[in-house]
């Protein structure tokens, strides 16, 4: 088993720092702004907003009666009920492991972006063009540079980690504090703001899709940013009166997360320069430029910095996460080689779950080398098995087992069946807009991979199901005994 000491600051740090709703804003800024203009992208975030604080309440409510590493996974066994359960539990598996796995390469390539497009702002003499196969090359060496320093931190003592939680949370708030302080101090005493008009009625078509599809394309974002949120389920093995405190976590990272968002979009928005100059940056990452034009060519190295320290934050915590639910997986028998996997370290640490993670993150990494649009693919990879992850949890719970998880402490009480209806619902819209090519028409360099992860993940999924006995995979005991434990922490 693992180690139990983090509390509620953990729980509530390993979500609200994987999620990192400032840092996802600014990454998938141009591309949101793209789909449906200033106008789709406030408006949908807020909706996504209100949904995400439903979701959340609904998986917090599964979390307090199931708390247990792999989180997500035991959720869509238990929601399945005794006909469906095995087969929810390990075509979940496969998803929710890619997607964190996924997650955790996307931010290593959106750290490199931010890093790299400095070549632009400094005007060095090599392209920064994403078409161009040498800056690709440079590109995917740099992301796998940071893949290695990123995970190599989930290495760290389970104490010591801990003092990781808290720099990233700080980290995150520093950066939301110069986002809406600095940013609009330079940006008024350079090119000026935005109007209310502009922010709140604009509309722009990037994407080439036509225009209600367009405008449905800005949740192509907002729902990439706020997604990922039961992190604290997947530590909860590791927290203290888990039933309790991870729920809690879970619940309150997302409110967090989005709180915080819609006034650093409003404010993006205002000090948007115009669109047309925009979308004619070279860089990787026109925020970059952003800061450039408004704090200086000097001063925005600051604000740079503390943009790449918190993804690299991010990769760590994400990293966290995602080995242990890789971990949790491989504990019951579902992956390949799950008896290597599910080993532990003498400090109770799932080290071969880390090395599982970084070599298949590594590989995919590998795409940036044959598409353009790679960055774009892995955020809808990242996304659409989690949430369709959530979808088929509450398609399960509202169906299938709608009388189940009654000894939640955290509990919706009347409240839990219709609100799980909605989460069913709005996740199945969203992993449809996911799974949207982003640019329209569709060429082979722009093609979005993420529909041909998702469906090797579910075949996966299913024939490991098909081929694994019954008997064989035995979640049921481990559950026990972490219903058993979390008992025991709670009367201490």
């Amino acid at each position: 088993s693992l180690h139990r000491q983090w509390k509620f600051f953990e729980s509530f740090a390993a979500s609200f720092a994987a999620l990192y709703s400032v840092g996802g804003i600014r990454a998938t800024f141009t591309i949101g702004v793209g789909a449906g203009g200033p106008a789709a992208y406030w408006s949908s975030y807020v909706i996504t907003c209100v949904f995400v604080f439903i979701t959340a309440a609904v998986l917090a409510e599964i979390c307090s009666a199931l708390p247990a590493a792999g989180s997500i996974y035991f959720w869509a066994a238990e929601s399945g009920g005794k006909k469906y359960g095995r087969l929810f539990g390990f075509v979940v598996a496969w998803w929710s492991t890619t997607a964190w796995t996924t997650f955790v390469a996307s931010v290593c390539q959106a750290t490199a972006n931010f890093l790299l497009s400095e070549i632009s702002v400094f005007g060095l003499e090599f392209s920064t063009d994403v078409n161009d196969i040498k800056f690709r090359a440079v590109q995917w060496i740099v992301s796998e540079v940071i893949l290695f320093l990123g995970v190599g931190m989930n290495y760290l003592n389970p104490k010591t980690y801990s003092y990781i939680f808290r720099a990233a949370t700080y980290i995150i708030l520093l950066d939301f504090a110069l986002n809406m302080i600095w940013l609009p101090i330079g940006a008024s005493k350079t090119y000026g703001f935005q109007d209310a008009k502009f922010v709140f009625t604009q509309t722009y078509n990037e994407t080439g899709a036509p225009p209600v599809w367009n405008w449905m394309l800005s949740y192509y974002v907002t729902a990439g940013i706020l997604v990922g949120f039961e992190a604290s389920g997947h530590i909860s093995e590791e927290t203290v009166n888990a039933s309790t405190t991870a729920a809690r976590g879970i619940f309150w990272s997302a409110v967090a997360s989005a709180v915080i968002g819609f006034p650093l979009v409003i404010m993006f928005l205002f000090c948007l320069p115009d669109l047309d100059v925009l979308y004619s940056f070279a860089s990787p990452q026109p925020f970059v430029d952003i800061y450039a034009l408004a704090l200086g060519p000097r001063a925005h190295v600051v604000m740079n910095v503390v943009c790449i320290l918190g993804l690299f934050f991010n990769i760590t915590i994400a990293g966290v996460a995602s080995s242990r639910l890789i971990w949790a997986v491989a504990r019951d028998g579902v992956l390949p080689f799950s008896g290597w996997i599910s080993q532990v370290s003498a400090k109770k640490e799932p080290r071969n779950a880390v090395i599982v993670m970084h070599a298949v993150a590594a590989l995919l990494l590998c795409t940036i080398l044959a598409s353009p649009v790679a960055f774009a693919s892995l955020v809808s990879a990242a996304g659409v098995p989690t949430i369709t992850a959530y979808a088929l949890i509450a398609f399960g719970r509202t169906f299938i087992t709608p009388h189940d998880f009654k000894h939640a402490s955290w509990s919706l009480g009347k409240w839990s069946r219709p609100l799980t209806f909605i989460t069913f619902v709005w996740n199945l819209y969203l992993a449809c807009v996911l799974f949207s090519p982003l640019y329209f028409p569709v060429t082979g360099a722009g093609f979005n991979y993420s529909p041909v992860i998702f469906a090797f993940t579910t075949v996966m999924g299913v024939a490991t199901w098909w081929f694994t006995p019954a008997e064989a995979w035995l979640p049921q005991g481990r559950l026990g005994k972490v219903h058993m434990l979390d008992q025991e922490y709670q009367r201490e």
